[in-house]
Protein backbone atom coordinates (compact mmCIF):
# COMPACT_ATOMS: atom_id res chain seq x y z
CA UNK A 1 0.00 0.00 0.00
CA UNK A 2 2.94 2.32 0.09
CA UNK A 3 3.92 2.14 -3.34
CA UNK A 4 1.33 3.93 -4.76
CA UNK A 5 0.82 6.54 -2.02
CA UNK A 6 4.41 7.55 -3.33
CA UNK A 7 3.30 7.85 -6.68
CA UNK A 8 0.90 9.93 -6.22
CA UNK A 9 2.21 12.53 -4.28
CA UNK A 10 5.34 12.68 -7.05
CA UNK A 11 3.49 13.72 -10.28
CA UNK A 12 2.36 16.59 -8.71
CA UNK A 13 5.76 17.62 -8.69
CA UNK A 14 6.59 16.83 -12.37
CA UNK A 15 3.46 19.00 -13.10
CA UNK A 16 4.00 21.99 -11.43
CA UNK A 17 7.49 22.79 -12.55
CA UNK A 18 6.96 22.98 -16.11
CA UNK A 19 3.99 25.16 -15.36
CA UNK A 20 6.47 28.00 -13.98
CA UNK A 21 8.74 27.27 -16.53
CA UNK A 22 6.51 28.10 -18.90
CA UNK A 23 5.19 30.81 -17.44
CA UNK A 24 7.84 32.79 -16.48
CA UNK A 25 8.47 33.88 -20.57
CA UNK A 26 5.22 34.52 -21.34
CA UNK A 27 5.25 37.06 -18.56
CA UNK A 28 8.27 38.76 -19.76
CA UNK A 29 7.03 39.30 -23.46
CA UNK A 30 4.19 41.93 -22.65
CA UNK A 31 6.79 44.09 -20.89
CA UNK A 32 8.69 44.96 -23.53
CA UNK A 33 5.94 45.44 -25.88
CA UNK A 34 4.35 48.41 -23.87
CA UNK A 35 7.80 49.72 -23.32
CA UNK A 36 8.13 49.92 -26.74
CA UNK A 37 4.24 51.34 -27.47
CA UNK A 38 5.38 53.86 -25.07
CA UNK A 39 8.11 55.31 -26.86
CA UNK A 40 6.39 54.87 -30.10
CA UNK A 41 3.80 56.99 -29.21
CA UNK A 42 6.36 59.55 -27.23
CA UNK A 43 7.85 60.08 -30.26
CA UNK A 44 4.70 60.41 -32.12
CA UNK A 45 4.06 62.99 -30.00
CA UNK A 46 6.92 64.66 -30.56
CA UNK A 47 6.70 64.61 -34.37
CA UNK A 48 3.34 66.05 -34.07
CA UNK A 49 4.28 68.86 -32.10
CA UNK A 50 7.48 69.76 -34.33
CA UNK A 51 5.17 69.90 -37.32
CA UNK A 52 2.47 72.18 -35.61
CA UNK A 53 5.15 74.33 -34.91
CA UNK A 54 6.47 74.52 -38.56
CA UNK A 55 2.66 74.93 -39.56
CA UNK A 56 2.22 78.01 -37.60
CA UNK A 57 5.36 79.16 -38.47
CA UNK A 58 4.30 78.62 -42.45
CA UNK A 59 1.11 79.87 -41.94
CA UNK A 60 2.26 83.07 -40.34
CA UNK A 61 4.14 84.52 -43.28
CA UNK A 62 1.12 84.38 -45.33
CA UNK A 63 -0.88 86.83 -42.98
CA UNK A 64 1.89 89.29 -42.65
CA UNK A 65 1.45 89.23 -46.89
CA UNK A 66 -2.27 90.18 -47.27
CA UNK A 67 -1.73 93.37 -44.83
CA UNK A 68 -1.87 95.55 -48.22
CA UNK A 69 -5.42 93.84 -49.51
CA UNK A 70 -6.83 97.32 -48.06
CA UNK A 71 -4.69 99.26 -50.10
CA UNK A 72 -6.87 98.94 -53.22
CA UNK A 73 -9.66 100.95 -52.19
CA UNK A 74 -7.57 103.78 -52.64
CA UNK A 75 -5.85 103.36 -55.85
CA UNK A 76 -9.50 104.33 -56.87
CA UNK A 77 -9.17 107.76 -58.72
CA UNK A 78 -12.14 109.84 -59.81
CA UNK A 79 -10.10 112.37 -62.58
CA UNK A 80 -10.81 115.87 -63.09
CA UNK A 81 -9.91 115.25 -66.74
CA UNK A 82 -8.45 118.55 -66.58
CA UNK A 83 -5.43 117.84 -68.61
CA UNK A 84 -2.22 118.10 -66.30
CA UNK A 85 -4.07 118.29 -63.44
CA UNK A 86 -4.62 114.08 -63.08
CA UNK A 87 -0.90 114.11 -63.09
CA UNK A 88 -0.34 115.78 -59.97
CA UNK A 89 -2.28 113.92 -57.61
CA UNK A 90 -1.67 110.11 -58.72
CA UNK A 91 -4.28 109.85 -61.33
CA UNK A 92 -7.07 112.15 -60.23
CA UNK A 93 -8.95 112.67 -56.63
CA UNK A 94 -10.10 110.02 -54.16
CA UNK A 95 -14.22 109.15 -54.36
CA UNK A 96 -16.09 110.88 -51.69
CA UNK A 97 -13.28 113.68 -50.72
CA UNK A 98 -13.31 117.11 -50.76
CA UNK A 99 -10.85 119.55 -52.53
CA UNK A 100 -10.67 123.37 -51.77
CA UNK A 101 -9.71 125.12 -55.27
CA UNK A 102 -8.90 128.40 -54.00
CA UNK A 103 -7.27 131.81 -55.39
CA UNK A 104 -7.45 135.25 -56.07
CA UNK A 105 -9.97 136.41 -59.06
CA UNK A 106 -9.41 135.93 -62.33
CA UNK A 107 -7.24 132.32 -61.82
CA UNK A 108 -10.07 130.63 -63.22
CA UNK A 109 -11.59 128.56 -59.98
CA UNK A 110 -15.10 128.60 -61.93
CA UNK A 111 -13.74 127.51 -65.19
CA UNK A 112 -12.15 124.34 -62.81
CA UNK A 113 -15.78 123.76 -61.26
CA UNK A 114 -17.12 123.60 -64.83
CA UNK A 115 -14.56 121.73 -66.26
CA UNK A 116 -14.67 118.79 -63.13
CA UNK A 117 -18.42 118.57 -63.59
CA UNK A 118 -18.01 118.60 -67.84
CA UNK A 119 -15.87 116.00 -68.04
CA UNK A 120 -17.08 113.87 -65.70
CA UNK A 121 -20.74 113.63 -67.56
CA UNK A 122 -19.21 113.32 -70.90
CA UNK A 123 -16.00 111.14 -70.41
CA UNK A 124 -16.98 108.98 -67.21
CA UNK A 125 -20.75 109.20 -67.54
CA UNK A 126 -20.71 110.84 -63.70
CA UNK A 127 -23.89 112.97 -63.01
CA UNK A 128 -23.03 116.43 -61.21
CA UNK A 129 -24.69 118.99 -59.39
CA UNK A 130 -23.26 122.62 -59.56
CA UNK A 131 -24.32 124.59 -56.13
CA UNK A 132 -23.72 128.51 -57.07
CA UNK A 133 -24.02 131.32 -53.72
CA UNK A 134 -23.05 133.89 -55.98
CA UNK A 135 -23.03 133.81 -59.76
CA UNK A 136 -26.07 133.18 -61.81
CA UNK A 137 -26.22 129.75 -63.50
CA UNK A 138 -27.06 130.92 -66.78
CA UNK A 139 -23.74 133.66 -66.67
CA UNK A 140 -21.91 130.15 -65.77
CA UNK A 141 -23.37 127.77 -68.53
CA UNK A 142 -22.68 130.85 -70.88
CA UNK A 143 -19.21 131.53 -70.17
CA UNK A 144 -18.57 127.85 -70.83
CA UNK A 145 -19.55 127.88 -74.20
CA UNK A 146 -16.38 129.65 -74.81
CA UNK A 147 -14.73 126.54 -74.06
CA UNK A 148 -17.56 124.23 -76.18
CA UNK A 149 -19.72 123.13 -72.82
CA UNK A 150 -22.51 122.66 -74.07
CA UNK A 151 -24.45 122.26 -70.60
CA UNK A 152 -27.60 122.93 -71.51
CA UNK A 153 -27.45 119.75 -73.58
CA UNK A 154 -26.23 117.62 -70.76
CA UNK A 155 -29.04 119.08 -68.43
CA UNK A 156 -31.83 117.69 -71.25
CA UNK A 157 -30.35 114.41 -70.90
CA UNK A 158 -30.20 114.88 -66.83
CA UNK A 159 -26.42 114.72 -66.54
CA UNK A 160 -26.11 117.69 -65.14
CA UNK A 161 -28.46 120.41 -62.74
CA UNK A 162 -27.19 123.65 -61.89
CA UNK A 163 -28.86 124.96 -58.42
CA UNK A 164 -28.89 128.63 -57.66
CA UNK A 165 -28.95 128.84 -54.05
CA UNK A 166 -30.08 132.25 -52.23
CA UNK A 167 -28.06 132.96 -49.28
CA UNK A 168 -30.70 135.19 -47.79
CA UNK A 169 -32.71 132.16 -47.35
CA UNK A 170 -29.66 129.70 -45.54
CA UNK A 171 -31.17 128.20 -43.31
CA UNK A 172 -32.75 126.01 -46.05
CA UNK A 173 -28.82 125.01 -47.53
CA UNK A 174 -28.53 121.54 -46.15
CA UNK A 175 -32.12 120.46 -47.15
CA UNK A 176 -31.41 122.45 -50.92
CA UNK A 177 -28.04 120.19 -51.86
CA UNK A 178 -28.59 117.00 -50.00
CA UNK A 179 -32.23 117.04 -52.32
CA UNK A 180 -30.61 118.09 -55.31
CA UNK A 181 -28.19 115.18 -55.45
CA UNK A 182 -30.28 112.55 -54.51
CA UNK A 183 -32.74 113.48 -56.98
CA UNK A 184 -30.38 113.61 -59.62
CA UNK A 185 -27.78 110.86 -58.46
CA UNK A 186 -24.94 113.03 -58.44
CA UNK A 187 -21.25 111.24 -57.70
CA UNK A 188 -19.63 114.73 -58.73
CA UNK A 189 -20.64 118.38 -56.91
CA UNK A 190 -19.12 121.91 -56.68
CA UNK A 191 -20.33 124.56 -54.12
CA UNK A 192 -19.09 127.90 -55.69
CA UNK A 193 -18.19 129.76 -53.81
CA UNK A 194 -18.00 128.47 -50.24
CA UNK A 195 -16.50 131.76 -49.19
CA UNK A 196 -20.01 134.06 -50.37
CA UNK A 197 -21.86 132.40 -47.58
CA UNK A 198 -19.68 135.15 -45.62
CA UNK A 199 -21.68 137.69 -47.30
CA UNK A 200 -24.54 136.90 -45.38
CA UNK A 201 -23.48 135.39 -42.36
CA UNK A 202 -21.51 138.01 -40.03
CA UNK A 203 -21.42 135.59 -37.03
CA UNK A 204 -17.97 133.97 -37.51
CA UNK A 205 -19.03 131.11 -34.95
CA UNK A 206 -21.75 130.37 -36.93
CA UNK A 207 -20.13 130.72 -40.26
CA UNK A 208 -17.84 127.76 -39.26
CA UNK A 209 -20.47 125.82 -37.99
CA UNK A 210 -22.34 126.26 -40.91
CA UNK A 211 -19.14 125.23 -43.51
CA UNK A 212 -18.63 122.31 -41.35
CA UNK A 213 -21.71 121.00 -41.46
CA UNK A 214 -21.95 121.37 -45.10
CA UNK A 215 -18.61 118.94 -45.09
CA UNK A 216 -19.87 116.68 -43.24
CA UNK A 217 -23.32 116.17 -45.37
CA UNK A 218 -21.28 115.85 -48.44
CA UNK A 219 -19.23 113.39 -47.00
CA UNK A 220 -22.41 111.56 -45.69
CA UNK A 221 -23.79 111.31 -49.24
CA UNK A 222 -20.27 110.17 -50.62
CA UNK A 223 -19.95 112.49 -53.53
CA UNK A 224 -16.61 113.94 -55.23
CA UNK A 225 -16.92 117.55 -54.07
CA UNK A 226 -15.19 120.87 -55.73
CA UNK A 227 -15.18 123.61 -52.97
CA UNK A 228 -13.83 126.83 -54.05
CA UNK A 229 -12.90 129.85 -52.04
CA UNK A 230 -11.92 133.42 -53.45
CA UNK A 231 -8.86 134.98 -51.46
CA UNK A 232 -7.87 138.82 -51.47
CA UNK A 233 -4.74 139.59 -53.48
CA UNK A 234 -2.61 140.32 -50.63
CA UNK A 235 -4.09 137.84 -48.47
CA UNK A 236 -1.36 134.79 -47.08
CA UNK A 237 -4.25 132.69 -45.82
CA UNK A 238 -5.46 129.92 -47.87
CA UNK A 239 -9.01 130.18 -47.47
CA UNK A 240 -11.19 133.40 -46.75
CA UNK A 241 -12.19 132.46 -43.43
CA UNK A 242 -9.40 129.89 -42.48
CA UNK A 243 -11.53 127.01 -41.79
CA UNK A 244 -12.53 126.02 -45.43
CA UNK A 245 -8.50 124.15 -45.99
CA UNK A 246 -9.12 122.07 -42.32
CA UNK A 247 -13.00 120.91 -43.64
CA UNK A 248 -11.20 119.77 -46.90
CA UNK A 249 -9.43 117.12 -48.13
CA UNK A 250 -7.04 118.16 -50.83
CA UNK A 251 -6.28 121.71 -51.64
CA UNK A 252 -5.14 123.16 -55.13
CA UNK A 253 -4.19 126.52 -55.09
CA UNK A 254 -4.22 128.71 -58.27
CA UNK A 255 -2.30 131.46 -58.49
CA UNK A 256 -2.17 134.99 -61.29
CA UNK A 257 0.55 136.88 -59.89
CA UNK A 258 3.43 139.47 -61.63
CA UNK A 259 6.39 138.38 -62.95
CA UNK A 260 8.60 141.27 -64.54
CA UNK A 261 6.91 142.94 -66.87
CA UNK A 262 3.42 140.64 -67.15
CA UNK A 263 1.33 138.41 -65.29
CA UNK A 264 1.60 134.34 -65.17
CA UNK A 265 -0.79 131.81 -64.13
CA UNK A 266 0.38 129.09 -61.70
CA UNK A 267 -0.80 126.55 -59.53
CA UNK A 268 0.38 123.83 -56.77
CA UNK A 269 -1.01 120.85 -54.77
CA UNK A 270 -1.20 122.52 -50.96
CA UNK A 271 -2.06 118.95 -49.60
CA UNK A 272 -4.12 115.76 -50.52
CA UNK A 273 -4.69 113.22 -48.30
CA UNK A 274 -4.26 109.50 -48.84
CA UNK A 275 -2.19 110.06 -52.04
CA UNK A 276 0.83 110.87 -53.50
CA UNK A 277 1.04 113.88 -55.31
CA UNK A 278 3.15 116.70 -56.86
CA UNK A 279 4.88 119.67 -54.62
CA UNK A 280 5.87 121.52 -57.17
CA UNK A 281 5.43 125.31 -59.03
CA UNK A 282 3.32 124.20 -62.07
CA UNK A 283 2.34 126.76 -64.94
CA UNK A 284 -1.11 126.57 -66.37
CA UNK A 285 -2.92 128.36 -69.06
CA UNK A 286 -6.90 129.65 -69.78
CA UNK A 287 -7.22 127.93 -73.26
CA UNK A 288 -10.28 128.92 -75.68
CA UNK A 289 -12.23 125.54 -76.34
CA UNK A 290 -9.97 123.59 -74.05
CA UNK A 291 -10.38 125.48 -70.65
CA UNK A 292 -7.36 124.89 -68.53
CA UNK A 293 -4.78 123.17 -69.30
CA UNK A 294 -1.73 122.32 -66.77
CA UNK A 295 2.01 121.52 -67.94
CA UNK A 296 3.14 118.63 -65.29
CA UNK A 297 6.57 118.59 -66.39
CA UNK A 298 7.54 122.15 -66.03
CA UNK A 299 8.09 124.59 -63.30
CA UNK A 300 6.93 128.09 -62.32
CA UNK A 301 9.02 130.20 -60.82
CA UNK A 302 7.04 132.79 -59.47
CA UNK A 303 7.76 135.58 -56.48
CA UNK A 304 5.15 135.10 -53.66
Amino acid sequence: MAKPSFIIFHMPKLYIEPLKSINMPKASTPKTKKKSSKTEDVEKALEESITTSKVTKTVAKPVKATKPVSKPSSDVRVPTGIEGVDELVNGGLLPGSLTLVTGTTGTGKTIFSSQFLYNGATKYNEKGVYVSFEEPTDNIKEHAKKFGWDFADLEKKGMIKFVRYDPYHIEDVYELIESQIKQLGATRVVIDSISALGLYVRDSPELRRMIFNIALLLRKLKVTTILTSEILPDQKALSRFGVEEFVADGIIVLYYLRTDSQYSRSTTVWKMRGTEHSHKLHPYLIQSGKGIVVYPKEEAFIKM
